[in-house]
């Protein structure tokens, strides 16, 4: 049964840091791409960081170019989002999701599996 658990969510000020981590289990096949999502209240879930597993490549939108950086280490099955200079606009639940097949990498609507997400608050 495929699994995906993330930790490392919490309350922080303005300007922090934050590594969130997504540890995969249950997939006896590869998958395409791996990323982060994150969905505020009242807004539509988005993709934050996405990483293809064929060839690495990343997708970041503009809110978070800069700031956020996505990371694997495939012995552990695990995904990290290093977040940095953390805005109050960052407060969401974040949720790494999974699409099996390739496609477009980051689209919440492409996704196949998802964790049970993280809230992240950002507050003075």
């Amino acid at each position: 049964q495929v699994q995906l658990v993330e930790s490392g969510g919490g309350l922080v000020h303005p300007g922090a840091s934050l590594r969130l981590s997504c540890t995969v289990s249950g997939f006896r096949e590869g998958y395409y791409s791996i990323g982060w999502f994150r969905q505020a209240p009242g807004n539509a879930r988005e993709g934050v960081a996405c990483v293809a597993t064929t060839d690495g490549s990343t997708y970041y939108p503009e809110s978070v170019k800069g700031r956020f950086t996505i990371s694997r280490d495939n012995a552990k099955n695990t995904v990290y989002l290093q977040m940095d200079s953390l805005r109050p606009e960052d407060t969401a639940v974040y949720y790494c999701g999974v699409r099996r097949t390739y496609g477009a990498m980051c689209r919440p609507s492409n996704m196949d599996h998802w964790g049970k997400g993280t809230l992240i608050t950002v507050s003075s």
